[in-house]
């Protein structure tokens, strides 16, 4: 390039000159890319240790772990044209596997009952009100936010198993899957960011914190600093040993 040309290149196209060559760049590129990558992997693992570790074994083994039950109780609509009302003075009783009573109530006048602190392994609810068929309702305590009951008139006991109904087992398998491939494209971010501080292979360095972008720590701050780590990254590409053309 002519002496002409060289004296037309702004103050900023100098400055970004000096970066590009600077180790300092490609260095901090590298931290920035590293510690974005650190966040993914500590996402990842709380969300891998937080599911197995409390909402798994809250619904597996008794280990304290309690949740309330709450919902309301109708009467059975007649022909539609009557019934459908909440259903005052009905006896709801929680029955735990060995057929001990580990909670009660009474409905209110709008139908509602609320049962406390219940541990959370496989019950049964019991709903029972003269002149009406008894409920027997199978659950887990705490995987149903509200337990709408309807009743009607006449004898016997008519049985509802509602823990099929459950998705939290699936909720935590799917969690822990995005949990481990948090961990993983995390772990590959740290990879891209050691790669880029030796300065040995600028596409693997590039491919390896694209990876890291996935790990999402802390929803955006992580893949930001790996942004900003790939751009210093990209501007520093020539003190790479392995340059692609």
């Amino acid at each position: 390039m002519s002496d002409d040309g060289e004296s037309k290149r702004t103050r900023f196209e100098w400055w970004l000159e000096d970066l590009s060559t600077d180790p300092a760049t490609r260095v901090a590129g590298a931290v920035l890319i590293i510690f974005g990558s650190i966040l993914g992997v500590m996402t990842g693992s709380l969300h891998i240790t937080a599911d197995i570790g409390e909402v798994l074994s809250g619904q597996i083994d008794d280990s304290g772990v309690k949740a309330d039950v709450n919902g309301a109780v109708f009467s059975a609509l007649i022909d539609n044209s009557s019934g459908g009302d909440g259903m005052e003075d009905v006896t709801v009783v929680v029955y735990d596997d060995d057929g001990l009573e580990i909670g009660r109530d009474v409905t209110d006048s709008g139908g509602r009952f609320y049962i406390k602190d219940v541990p959370r392994k496989s019950s049964k609810i019991v709903v029972e009100h003269p002149d009406h068929i008894t409920k027997w309702i199978l659950l887990v305590p705490g995987d149903h936010t509200q337990i709408i009951i309807t009743l009607s008139e006449g004898e016997g006991v008519e049985e509802t198993d509602m823990r099929g109904e459950s998705f939290l087992s699936e909720s935590v398998l799917i969690t822990t899957i995005i949990g481990s491939v948090t961990l993983l494209t995390g772990i590959a971010g740290l990879l891209g960011g050691v790669e880029a501080y030796n300065g040995k292979s600028h596409f693997r360095t590039q491919f390896l914190a694209y990876l890291g972008l996935w790990s999402q720590g802390l929803m955006f701050i992580g893949p930001l600093f790996i942004l900003m780590g790939m751009g210093l990254s990209y501007l520093s590409r020539k003190q790479f040993g392995l340059l692609e053309a």
